[in-house]
């Protein structure tokens, strides 16, 4: 097994214009969507509890960056960005918030049921861990019916708390099966640090006793993530077998809802100045600009082209009509 802090980004040639392109406006769409959740949250017409990405897009807009429209990812209660990134439709995800038919739960799931399926955004779950083993059931169905898919579970630094982590890792290793395991290590469950819960923190060390090929990479070097996943995927549409990736990040916001946290007192204010100075956005644009990849006008441009479907996304989402009573009860 091979174990390793990944440098793929000093070591790969640079992006082309058109995937930077492409992994920033995804970038963006993550970061602008949350930001529009922390502007329009206070207003309560968003009935349900929103889990917020902001500051650890990284993970989201690189992994899906190496991915094809076919592949498909499977996500967490903190699914914004997974969701996004892999090109869902951000109208109906905002619906959804608003608890509107037109959501893509049909109003009925809120934040932490988000998907896509045309987009390849399979489903996501409030339950700890619990579509690890559902990426796998996924992979498992792509080798029997030999489809080009590789299947991804997103999930954080809790999800390997759970048995059915190590049961999905087991019998993916077992099956050699097309499957991607990303975990999004923020080194918090709710408000109880990874140090409390476990005896050591690099956790992609985790892979090794299922003898699951694995790499450790900062989640706020947005290229560095895309280099290791697009490693990863290649690797695995051989017929290799699964991949893990840690993904080291940092939430800005609380562990549900739109504000900062720091008066409860289980971190500080510098801490999250240190690792807000670190933004995952500005540090990739700053890449891309630095190596000639993309120019500042042309970032700028792509700016804006997000912030005008971000604001089209809420608008619609305000305007669309609540569901019929008569839903109540259907799909449940």
């Amino acid at each position: 097994m091979r174990k390793e802090k990944d440098s793929s980004a000093r070591t790969h040639p640079a992006l082309s214009p058109e995937s930077a392109g492409t992994i920033y406006a995804s970038l963006l769409r993550c970061r602008k969507f949350d930001d529009k959740v922390v502007e329009l949250y206070p207003e309560r017409e968003m009935r349900c509890p929103a889990h917020l990405s902001i500051g650890q897009e990284g993970a989201a807009a690189g992994v899906c960056g190496a991915l094809a429209a076919r592949d498909q990812v499977w996500s967490t209660h903190r699914c914004h960005s997974h969701v996004v990134a892999k090109g869902g439709d951000m109208k109906s995800l905002m619906a959804e918030l608003y608890g509107k038919a037109a959501g893509c739960s049909r109003g009925k799931g809120g934040s932490m049921h988000f998907l896509d399926p045309a987009a390849g955004a399979m489903g996501s779950s409030a339950i700890v861990g619990g579509t690890i083993p559902l990426a796998v059931g996924a992979a498992l169905s792509a080798k029997l019916l030999k489809k080009n898919i590789v299947s991804v579970a997103f999930f954080g630094d809790g999800g390997i708390e759970q048995g059915s982590f190590h049961e999905s890792l087991n019998f993916a290793s077992l099956k050699k099966l097309p499957v991607l395991f990303v975990c999004e290590n923020n080194r918090l469950a709710t408000c109880t640090w990874l140090a409390d819960r476990q005896p050591y923190e690099d956790l992609y060390l985790r892979a090794e006793g299922y003898r699951i090929p694995a790499v450790q990479v900062d989640g706020t070097r947005v290229e560095e993530v895309f280099f290791a996943a697009r490693k990863a995927v290649d690797r695995i549409r051989k017929g290799d077998g699964p991949y893990f990736i840690e993904i080291q990040c940092y939430r800005w916001k609380e562990h549900v809802g739109p504000n900062f946290d720091t008066d409860l007192g289980y971190r500080t204010q510098e801490e999250l100045d240190r690792w807000i100075r670190k933004d995952p956005v500005v540090l990739f644009g700053r890449y891309l600009v630095k190596h000639r990849i993309l120019s500042e006008a042309a970032l700028s441009e792509i700016a804006s082209g997000v912030d005008a479907e971000v604001a089209a996304a809420a608008a619609f989402a305000k305007s669309s009509p609540f569901p019929e009573p008569a839903e109540l009860l259907e799909d449940v």
